[in-house]
């Protein structure tokens, strides 16, 4: 395997990034940099549909901040992590293509925050889950305590974050926080048929989904369907006068598969 520590391959408007950092796959300044670099790439290149995040190695799927760097002087929390913060993904905001999460194994503090930033998670029995920061004297702040209590009961996020705790995959699973539960063996290959189906979609409007799930996350109800219907969504507009919008009726009533041109 490559040296490299991100590893990049596109096929069939699906970018695969592996982490690759023996042993632990922890992240310091330069690797959250090329992450953020390839989400970037996600972002601009039309071609691209969707991104699966997994890690190399069987034990870890990322450690998170690189400790050793830390300890040796060479950086702190407080260095430039580049474009969408920490591991490139977990501020990149303005991301309206899908990322799924593929865990085979630990996802320690910013391990398991790139998993919260994620769309969908995929893990194996043998994944785990902890945000141990208040061990090392900082607090999980790349998502941990911004998402977290937004996706599960305030209680159980508030037990992960003050204790430290460990939470096993099938309680994740329980939560929500996992959304399919697979076999070791199953892991990528159930990643790669969740992004096949998201990249066989209507690019548009798989953009326009992301783009107003998160837009109206904090809204009311009615507010949420106001600010859709006053154009607040740029995808979501660009969407309903695409020449995809003509496309798809067309070819249902045709029973042909429909060719999507993104536009």
């Amino acid at each position: 395997m490559s040296d490299d520590p991100v590893l990049v391959s596109a096929q069939d408007g699906v970018l695969e990034i592996t982490l690759n950092r023996p042993k632990a796959n922890a992240i310091d300044a330069a690797t959250s940099r090329l992450l953020g670099q390839t989400f970037v790439r996600l972002k601009d290149d039309p071609s691209l549909h969707v991104a699966i995040v997994a890690a190399s190695g069987d034990r870890i799927f990322s450690a998170g901040w690189d400790l050793k760097a830390a300890s040796e002087g060479g950086e702190s929390e407080a260095d430039d992590y580049g474009v969408g913060g920490f591991a490139g993904l977990t501020e990149m905001f303005d991301l309206t293509k899908p990322v799924i999460a593929a865990v085979q194994g630990v996802a320690i503090g910013g391990g398991f925050e790139i998993a919260l930033a994620s769309d969908i998670v995929v893990a194996c029995p043998e994944a785990s889950f902890a945000l141990p920061e208040t061990g090392i004297g900082v607090m999980a702040d790349a998502g941990g305590v911004q998402r977290l209590p937004r996706r599960i009961p305030r209680n159980v996020a508030m037990d992960m974050l003050l204790t430290g705790r460990s939470m096993s995959a099938e309680e994740a699973h329980r939560w929500g926080l996992v959304n399919y539960l697979v076999p070791r063996g199953d892991l990528l290959p159930t990643a790669r048929e969740i992004a096949r189906r998201i990249a066989d979609g209507a690019p548009l409007a798989v953009r326009a989904i992301k783009e107003v799930v998160n837009g109206i996350e904090d809204m009311a109800l009615p507010d949420a369907f106001l600010a859709m219907r006053r154009g607040q969504f740029p995808t979501y507009s660009a969407m309903l006068t695409s020449e995809d919008h003509l496309e798809g009726p067309r070819a249902f009533v045709e029973k042909r598969k429909p060719e999507w041109k993104g536009r």
